[in-house]
C-alpha cells in the first residue's frame, strides 16, 4: 500500500493518483449520460433545460468539494506533523458538517429554484423543465455534497482505490437507471433526474458505512468537539475550489445568456455538449490534482522540501503530457462526439463541431492552472489558491465572453474560453515563482 510518507517517483505518483483521475472522469461520464439520454430520447428543449439549470445545482453542491479539498489539506498537514488523533477528529467534524450543510442548501434550493431560473431568463417550457429537473436533484443534495467531499478524503485516507470503487458503483447505477428510466420507460427529465439522485445515494452513503465502522484506513467516524478554527481553516483552504466551482457556474450562466442572444436554444445546446466533454477533460486534471494534493500537504507538514521540488517537477511534466493528448483527442474526435448528442439536427451538429475545434485548444493550458491552484490549497495557502481560481474562472472568462462576441460574434464566445485559460496559466506561473522561497518547491 502506498502511504503519504513515501518517496514518489513517476510510477508511484501515477499509481497513487490514477484512482482519483478515473474517479473524477467516471463521475463526469455518468453526468454526461444524463445529457445523452435526455437529448436523444426527450428532445432539444429538455436537453437545453438540463444545461440551463445545471450551473445553479453545481453552485449548491460545490460546498462538498470545498470541505473535501480544504479538509484534505488540513488533515494531511496534521498527519505530516504526527498528530493522527487530531486528524481523525477533523475528518469526523468535516463529514458531519458537510451533511448538515447539504440539508440546508437543499431546502433553500427547492424553495428558490423557480425564481432563480426565471431571473436567469428561462420562460415557458424551458422554465418548467428546468425547475422539474432541478428539484428532483436537490432532494439528494446532502448525499451529493457528501459524495464530493469523500472523493477528496479517500485519497487522504490512503484509500484512493476504494474511492474509485464507490464512484464506479454510483456511476454504473446512474447509467443503468438512465437507460431504464429514460430509454425504456421514457420518463424523460424525471427519469434522468431520478437516476442521478439514486447514484448520489450510493456515492454518499457507502463511504459513511465504511468510515462508520472499524477499517484499515487512518480514519473512523467518531464523536468530536466543535472546532471552529479547523472549520475556518478548511473553508479558507478550500475557498479556491469553492470559488472555482461557483465561478464556473456563473460563467456558464453568462455563456448561456450570450448564446441565447446570438444563437437561441441551439447555442445553449451546443455549449452544453462542450461542457459535457469539458467536464471529462477537466476531470483528468482535477483528478490528478486531488490525488497529488494530500501528498503535497503531507510533505509540507513534514518539512520535506526536496520531495516538494520533485513532486512539482514531475507534475508539470505529467500535466504537459495530459494537455497535449487531450487537445489532440478533441481536435480529432470533436465531430464524432458532437454527433452522439446532436446528430439529429444537422445545423446544430455543424455549430457544435466548429465550437469543438476551437474549444480543444484550451486543454493545452487549463491543467497547469488547475494543478497550481490545488497545490497552494495543499500548502494551506488558501488565499493564493483562491486568487488563481477567481481570476481563471470568473474574471478572465467573464471579461472575454463579454468583449469577444462584440468583436467576432458567435466565434468570439468559443475563443473566449481559450484566451481565459492562457491568461490563467500566466498568473499561475507568477504566483509559483513569487512563492518559491516561502515553500521551497523550486
Amino acid at each position: 500500500m502506498i502511504q503519504l510518507s513515501d518517496h514518489f517517483d513517476y510510477k508511484r505518483l501515477l499509481r497513487f493518483t490514477f484512482p482519483s483521475i478515473v474517479m473524477l472522469v467516471f463521475t463526469s461520464i455518468y453526468g454526461v449520460v444524463d445529457g445523452f439520454f435526455v437529448s436523444n430520447f426527450a428532445g432539444k428543449t429538455p436537453f437545453a433545460a438540463v444545461n440551463f439549470i445545471m450551473p445553479v445545482l453545481i453552485i449548491l453542491g460545490c460546498a462538498g468539494f470545498m470541505f473535501g479539498t480544504g479538509g484534505s489539506a488540513l488533515i494531511a498537514k496534521t498527519m505530516g506533523e504526527g498528530d493522527r488523533n487530531r486528524a481523525n477528529e477533523i475528518f469526523s467534524l468535516l463529514v458531519y458538517t458537510s451533511a448538515g450543510c447539504g440539508v440546508v442548501l437543499a431546502a433553500l434550493g427547492i424553495v428558490l429554484l423557480p425564481a432563480i431560473a426565471a431571473l436567469l431568463g428561462a420562460e415557458g417550457q424551458l422554465l418548467e423543465d428546468s425547475v422539474l429537473y432541478g428539484r428532483i436533484i436537490l432532494c439528494a443534495m446532502p448525499l451529493y455534497i457528501l459524495q464530493m467531499a469523500f472523493q477528496c478524503l479517500f485519497a487522504t485516507a490512503e484509500k484512493p482505490q476504494l474511492g474509485l470503487a464507490v464512484t464506479v458503483a454510483a456511476g454504473v447505477a446512474n447509467m443503468a437507471l438512465d437507460a431504464l428510466f429514460v430509454g425504456v420507460f421514457r420518463w424523460g427529465l424525471v427519469g434522468a433526474a431520478g437516476a442521478t439522485a439514486v447514484s448520489q445515494l450510493v456515492g454518499g452513503v457507502a463511504p459513511l458505512v465504511y468510515f462508520g465502522r472499524e477499517n484499515p484506513s487512518p480514519f473512523r467516524l467518531a464523536r468530536c468537539r466543535f472546532n471552529g478554527r479547523a472549520l475556518v481553516q478548511t473553508c479558507s483552504n478550500g475557498a479556491s475550489e469553492l470559488m472555482s466551482n461557483i465561478s464556473m457556474s456563473i460563467v456558464s450562466m453568462l455563456y448561456n445568456g450570450q448564446l441565447m442572444a446570438k444563437a437561441g436554444e441551439d447555442g445553449v445546446a451546443a455549449y452544453g455538449v462542450l461542457m459535457y466533454v469539458s467536464m471529462i477533460f477537466q476531470a483528468i486534471f482535477i483528478g490528478y490534482a486531488v490525488g497529488a494534493a494530500p501528498v503535497v500537504g503531507y510533505h509540507h507538514g513534514a518539512g520535506n522540501r526536496d520531495e516538494l521540488k520533485s513532486l512539482l517537477r514531475q507534475s508539470a511534466i505529467l500535466m504537459g503530457g495530459f494537455a497535449a493528448a487531450m487537445c489532440l483527442f478533441g481536435e480529432l474526435l470533436g465531430r464524432p462526439l458532437s454527433t452522439l448528442f446532436v446528430g439529429y439536427d444537422a445545423d446544430l451538429l455543424d455549430m457544435t463541431a466548429h465550437a469543438f475545434s476551437i474549444f480543444s485548444l484550451s486543454c493545452l493550458c487549463s491543467g497547469f492552472a488547475i494543478f497550481g491552484s490545488f497545490s497552494f490549497t495543499a500548502l494551506n495557502d488558501g488565499l493564493t489558491s483562491a486568487l488563481i481560481s477567481f481570476l481563471r474562472t470568473l474574471v478572465f472568462q467573464c471579461a472575454a465572453v463579454i468583449v469577444f462576441p462584440i468583436l467576432w460574434g458567435l466565434d468570439g464566445i468559443w475563443w473566449s474560453i481559450v484566451v481565459a485559460e492562457v491568461m490563467a496559466v500566466a498568473v499561475t506561473l507568477l504566483f509559483l515563482i513569487g512563492k518559491r522561497r516561502k515553500y521551497g518547491y523550486l
